[in-house]
This record gives C-alpha cells, structure tokens and sequence, in this order.
C-alpha cells in the first residue's frame, strides 16, 4: 500500500514520448523473453499503464476466476460440511508441502499455511524464546517492517526480555558480521528479513544462519520478499523458523494467510502459545486440556482460511511450471532494466537498492525529495508503484505479470511527472 493520498482519478493516459531507442530496448527484451507467455494468463486491468507494486499485491489469475466459482457451486454448496473431513481439514498442511516443494526447498511435513504474517510472527517468536529458557536477549534490526518490530516489542515486554537492535545500512542491509557481534550466550532468538523491504537487500541466509547457531540461539526468517520470487533453500541451509506471507509474488489476493515453516528436528522442542483447538492432537475429542497435534500441524490455531488458500493453487502452479531458476533470472533482468533506466533517464534520482544482483530481490528502491506527490500522481495516470518514506518510490517487480515495455513506460512517465 502507498503512504500517499492519490488524487481524483483520472483516465489513464499512457507516456507518448517515450523515446524510440527505449521503446526498442524494451520490446527486444521482451521478444527474448521465456516467460513473456505467462503474462497473457493474469486478468487485465481496465486504464492501467504499469502496474510497478507486484510486491505489495501481485495480480489475479484468469484461472482463479473459474476456481472460486467453482468452489461456490461444489465444495461449499453442493459438499457443505462433509468438505471438512474430505478435504479441507488437511488444506494448510497439504498446501504447505506445495509450497515448500515449489517455492521454499522444504521438505514434507515442516510448512504449514494459516493466520496472518503478524499472528504467525508472534506465535513463533514466542514459542522460540520460550525454547531457549534462561536466555534473555532478542536481536533484531531497525530497518526491519514495522510488525517484526512491534511483534518483537510486545514480546519482550511480556516476556521481560532485552532486544539488541541491530543498526545496519538502510541500502546494505544487515551482514552476518554485524549479527556476530550482536550474538551471545544470552541470545535467545534472531529475527531478520531475507528480503528487506525497503532497499530489496538479500541477507546472506546460510551465513547469518551459522552464526546465530554457533551462539546456540534460534533464527527467524522474515520470507515476505523472497517467497515466489527468490530461490530458496530452507532445509539445506538449516533454517529453523520462518514466516512469510502470501498476496505478494504468491499471488494469493488481499488478505490471503500466511505461511509458517518450522524444522523438522524443532518440532517436538518448539511450542507456540496460541493453544487453538484446530491445533489439537484430536481436536474433535472435545476433551478438557489441551495436547498439541503432532508435528507442523501443532502450528494451526483456529478454522483454517480455506477460501484464501484457493488463489495461491493456480500460482503456486504456475511457479512451479516455469521453475523458480526461471523466475529468478526474469527479476534480476527487470531490476536490472529499471537501475538503468533510473541511471540514463531520471535525472536527480538516486538508486537506494543493491547494484549486485546477487544482493537485490524482485524490487528496486528509487530516492527523490518529490516523489510522495510524483508517486500520488503516477498513480491517477494508472501508473501504480508505491512511496516508502522518507522520500523514496518502490518499483515492484513480480516477474511472471510484468513486461520491459510495461516498465519502461511506467518510469517514463515518471520522468515526466519529476519534470
């Protein structure tokens, strides 16, 4: 979502003088392009020029019409209540392994979908400062999203635990050094971003991962940004926890659940607090205490989402159709496009994101003192990124919905709003 308040609309007006040798830049990047095809299979949007916040809500599906259609006139109402025991009891953990497959290298059993991002969070956070008895000490980072922050906050506070904030580079982001220095016998839990969401910095995962384990604390990964459009490897690197959301490159819709992973050799150690009876061992028994389920399923709290979860299918498809190696070099060659773009066509704008590729997500950071009213006029003109303060303008990339020349056109214009 953007900070700004937008003007009246207005009927979108695409650039008209978007200069011949961009325009043929862009098509030449897009007729040699594989996965150009997959855009045909997202739904139009009516008056939109470039839709530039594929991070923040990516774009429904055409086959997403026809499923939850479908599902209106079959599991709901023709099944009703029978649905539960055929097949949306085991919904979170069956989309869980699909996702974990496709998008996550998780293994069976470890990944579950359900609650929000900021529920999930909360429930894993606590469940690993309570596993690590005696310790005191949280370390997180100030440039991490608000609800990592807070959710932290609220924990310590009713947990009379320490957080050791971590100060890193807005643009660099936060280097396994900086966590080793904030680490120690007192550290209980380490939670960062793999993606940060201002600067689109990865985090060195696999390291960061080893030093928080060499003080003998657990680490949460914040998946936002990387689920669905960033390869990752969760079982190799031996993550413990992590949690991410679902309506950004998973293409689930607004509201969608979110999504827990947690490691196989934790899940008789880790504990979450939220002691719902969907979460249960036998949750019909009906019975007077609580025992937890075994395995990831001990995760679930209350009715899982089911018709969130349906959008997330055709994507997770889709994903797993073109491969995410597929979908990786299609976002470093969009983030690419957009950081040359800013550097010969925008004039006093400062890229705030990783020049490496190998360091940058699926999103590039642009900073200029206007743009939190180029960015509410963009948006009149059916050119859609988002602002992030202070002053900077987030040009989101979801690989599989978005072409050269839809981006091309869209930073063409604004060029000229600056103007």
């Amino acid at each position: 979502m953007t900070d700004t308040a937008p003007s009246a609309p207005q009927p979108a007006t695409p650039p008209t003088d978007l200069p011949a040798v961009l325009r043929e830049r862009a098509a030449a990047l897009d007729a040699a392009d594989p996965l150009a095809a997959y855009r045909d299979l997202f739904v139009p949007s009516e008056g939109l020029v470039a839709y530039l916040d594929g991070n923040s809500l990516g774009r429904p599906l055409t086959a997403t019409r026809e499923r939850l259609a479908s599902f209106v006139d079959g599991p709901w109402a023709a099944r009703l209540i029978r649905s539960w025991d055929e097949s949306w009891m085991d919904a979170p953990t069956e989309l869980g392994d699909e996702l974990g497959r496709v998008a996550l290298g998780a293994a069976p059993g470890q990944t579950v979908v359900a609650d929000s991002t900021t529920v999930l969070l909360y429930k894993l956070a606590r469940a690993a400062v309570d596993a690590r008895p005696g310790r005191t000490v949280i370390v997180a980072d100030t440039e991490n999203f608000p609800t990592d922050r807070f959710v932290l906050q609220g924990i310590a506070a009713e947990r009379g635990l320490e957080i050791r904030w971590i100060a890193p580079d807005a643009e660099a982001g936060v280097t396994p050094e900086e966590v080793a220095a904030a680490v120690g016998p007192d550290t209980a839990l380490v939670l960062l971003s793999h993606v940060a969401f201002k600067s689109g910095y990865i985090a060195d995962l696999p390291a960061i991962t080893r030093v928080v384990h060499d003080a003998g604390a657990l680490v949460l990964w914040d998946l936002c940004h990387s689920a669905g459009s960033v390869p990752l490897d969760l079982d190799a690197d031996g993550v413990d926890i992590a949690v991410g959301c679902t309506y950004k490159y998973l293409n689930g819709g607004p509201g969608s659940p979110a999504f827990a992973y947690l490691a196989a050799g934790l899940q008789g150690e880790v504990r979450q607090p939220v002691q719902g009876w969907m979460g249960a061992a036998d949750p019909f028994a009906m019975g007077p205490e609580y025992e937890p389920a075994a395995g990831i399923r001990q995760l679930i709290s209350g009715t899982p989402p089911i018709v969130g979860m349906l959008p997330m299918r055709d994507m997770l498809a889709l994903i797993d159709r073109a491969g995410m190696p597929a979908v990786r070099a299609k976002s470093l060659a969009l983030t690419g496009f957009a950081i040359e773009i800013a550097d010969e066509h925008l004039p006093g704008v400062r890229v705030a994101s990783p020049r490496d590729p190998e360091r940058r997500g699926s999103h590039v950071m642009l900073d200029h003192p206007d743009f939190k009213r180029v960015v509410a006029d963009a948006w009149a003109r059916g050119v859609i990124p988002d602002f992030r303060p202070p002053q900077g303008l987030r040009v989101g990339l979801s690989p599989l919905s978005t072409s050269f020349t839809e981006l091309a056109e869209g930073l063409w214009a604004v060029r000229t709003l600056l103007r």
